[in-house]
C-alpha cells in the first residue's frame, strides 16, 4: 500500500499527523506500506533570512495579537503532548521551507525521506534550530545519513531538486489540496488533517477489503 504526504515542516500538525500515522500503521503488522513524502509550503513568501519568532510571525499572519499568538501555540503543545511530542514554540525560529524541501528530494534518492522529515521536524519544533542556516542543514542531513558534499551541492545550486519540490507543489494544487498534512492511500483514499489514529485505521481497513 503507497502513502503519499504532503507536509511542511513549518507545520505543527503535519508533525502530529505524522506521529497519528505510525501509531495506525503499528496496527497492521503484516500489510507493506510503501510512504512517500511530498512538498508542500504553508508560506513560500516566508522569507530566507527571517529569525522572526513564531509568536509575532502567527500575530502578523492572522491579524490578531501577540498575546493571542502565544495562547494559540499553547493549544497546539498540548495537542501535540498527547501524541508523544515535545514543541518549544519559545525557541523556534521561523524559517522558509524551500531549501529544507529540496534536501528532502536529496534524501529520497537514497530512501531516506522519512528519516530526514522526523529530523526536521525535530529540529524545528522541538530543538529550535535554523532551518535557513547552511551548517545547521548540513549537520541535520548528515545525522539522517545524507554525505555532507552531496548537502552542500544542494545548498550552493538553489536550482537542484528545486523541479521536485515544484512539481509536488502542483499535483496538490491540481488535486485541491489547501492545507497540509494531506494523506494519499494509493490514490483511492485521502485524510486531511491530523485526524485521529482511529480515521487512519478505518482507511486502511477500506483498501483491505
Amino acid at each position: 500500500m503507497k502513502i503519499e504526504i504532503w507536509s511542511d515542516m513549518m507545520c505543527p500538525f503535519c508533525y502530529i499527523g505524522k506521529r497519528q500515522l505510525e501509531t495506525a500503521l503499528a496496527e497492521f503488522p503484516n500489510e507493506k506500506f510503501e510512504i512517500e513524502w511530498k512538498s508542500f509550503q504553508l508560506d513560500p513568501s516566508t522569507p530566507l533570512q527571517s529569525g522572526q519568532d513564531v509568536f509575532s510571525y502567527l500575530a502578523e499572519q492572522k491579524g490578531i495579537s501577540v498575546e493571542q499568538s502565544i495562547e494559540m501555540h499553547k493549544d497546539v503543545t498540548e495537542r501535540a503532548k498527547t501524541v508523544g511530542l515535545d514543541y518549544h514554540f519559545d525557541k523556534a525560529i521561523v524559517a522558509n521551507s524551500l531549501t529544507p524541501h529540496r534536501i528532502v528530494h536529496l534524501a529520497k534518492t537514497k530512501n531516506l525521506g522519512g528519516e530526514m522529515e522526523e529530523i526536521f521536524f525535530k529540529a524545528y519544533f522541538t530543538e529550535g534550530k535554523d532551518l535557513n542556516d547552511n551548517p545547521t542543514l548540513i549537520e541535520l542531513a548528515e545525522k539522517a545519513g545524507l554525505p555532507s558534499n552531496e548537502v552542500l551541492e544542494v545548498l550552493e545550486n538553489d536550482k537542484l531538486f528545486l523541479h521536485n519540490v515544484h512539481t509536488d507543489i502542483i499535483e496538490a494544487q491540481q488535486f485541491g489540496i489547501k492545507g497540509v498534512p494531506f494523506f494519499a492511500f494509493d490514490r483511492k483514499f485521502a485524510v486531511s488533517g491530523a485526524q485521529p489514529v482511529e480515521a487512519f485505521v478505518q482507511t486502511i481497513k477500506e483498501l483491505q477489503k
